[in-house]
């Protein structure tokens, strides 16, 4: 349904009339906005930084977790590590040493493989197709599927329950934007995937409302000699990304927007050249995110708004809370210095509240919420 928004446009007080540009001096700005950052926003300039909290309790405190200590190789994708779920997703981290000995199918929704770490190969219905790290692997609903990892492979799977994957609408900025379709690479039926085919019992582990049926054949499924259409499994690579920049102008996390279901959105952070204006914000600005939870996957580089984050972590924003970069982040972004950033990260943005699921001790970093506190602050807490 279409929203007919309250019309405003006010300025009150000392303020910018420009979002994330021209700060008065000695403010902070803290944005809260309707639709994520798609809907209507206020901007307000504060004195002191809304993250320079003294103590932080409760449910919705950010919470941030060490992946690389949680996954154990298991040749099964639907019995690797649940990390956080609603109704409309699933987030699990899955490692595999192996080839996998059985076909999986995921009857709940369209599923993505992001590749964190190793290479190998990817037979499914529509054929055969490499991996590496950094790619996406979109796997619609209902296809039959295995991997062959030349290399250990870790993969952060993510799952549209009940849902599909679809492109975002690029709007002003045309469809060849952030990547052109073309760079989408399909599964191929070439002498690797006719090879693997044979009259050996094959059994197919399929996922539906989160349990497990098998179905045992006498063949190898994956017997396709052809196919036409629209769908298909679809790979591409981080670096393959041609981020929206802006020299003038912090763009938000929707900009970077790579894939959208009816209740969360997909984005990649990539580097890019940071803001040469000096008027204007070099890093994200302080804002709630009320009607979206924030996740975050980061795969590699330096974390140019995080402080003590490594890759294969995975932070959490609940929504109802103020966030922004961390102090030591805010301080090297402001004084200038790095004309770019060096991360890659991945950030799911759900409309919906997530379960987290029990942790294993040591995964989760217990310290991660009081990180936003200032120096001085840390010193008067303790």
């Amino acid at each position: 349904m279409a929203r007919n928004w309250i019309p405003l446009r006010q300025v009150e007080g000392t303020a910018s009339r420009q979002a994330h540009v021209r700060l008065p001096e000695g403010t902070y700005e803290r944005e809260i906005s309707k639709e994520g950052f798609f809907g209507p926003s206020a901007q307000f300039h504060h004195r002191h930084k809304p993250t320079d909290w003294v103590e932080f309790d409760g449910a919705i405190r950010p919470r941030a977790f060490d992946m690389n200590k949680l996954a154990t190789a298991t040749g099964n994708p639907w019995t690797s590590e649940l990390v956080m779920s609603n109704p409309h997703i699933q987030m699990r981290v899955w490692k595999l040493d192996r080839a996998m000995s059985d076909l999986a199918r995921n009857s709940d929704g369209d599923q993505i493989l992001f590749v964190h770490e190793g290479e190998g190969a990817l037979y499914c219905d529509y054929g055969h197709l490499d991996y590496r790290d950094g790619d996406y692997l979109v796997i619609p609903r209902g296809t039959m599927w295995r991997l062959e990892p030349a290399k250990p492979t870790m993969i952060l799977m993510i799952e549209a329950t009940n849902d599909h994957f679809t492109l975002p609408d690029k709007g002003l900025v045309g469809r060849h934007a952030i990547f052109d379709p073309a760079m989408l690479d399909a599964p191929v039926i070439d002498d690797a995937f006719r090879a693997q085919q044979d009259e050996r019992p094959w059994k197919v582990s399929v996922k539906r409302r989160n349990q497990l049926s098998t179905v045992t054949y006498p063949f190898n499924p994956l017997d396709a000699v052809g196919w036409h259409g629209d769908l298909s499994v679809v790979r591409i690579n981080w670096r393959d990304l041609r981020p929206l920049m802006s020299h003038r102008f912090h763009l938000p996390p929707s900009a970077h927007s790579t894939f959208v279901t009816g209740r969360f959105v997909v984005c990649t952070f990539v580097p890019r050249p940071l803001e040469s204006d000096p008027e204007a914000l070099r890093l994200p600005f302080f804002h709630n995110n009320d009607d979206f939870e924030e996740v975050i996957f980061y795969h590699r580089g330096s974390f140019f708004s995080r402080d003590n984050i490594h890759p294969g972590m995975m932070t959490v924003h609940p929504s109802g809370f103020t966030h922004g970069p961390h102090p030591k982040a805010f301080n090297a972004a402001t004084k200038g210095g790095k004309t770019e950033t060096d991360e890659v990260a991945v950030m799911i943005d759900t409309r919906d509240a997530v379960d987290i699921a029990a942790m294993p001790a040591g995964v989760e970093f217990e310290g991660y919420v009081k990180s936003w506190r200032a120096p001085d602050l840390k010193q008067a807490a303790e």
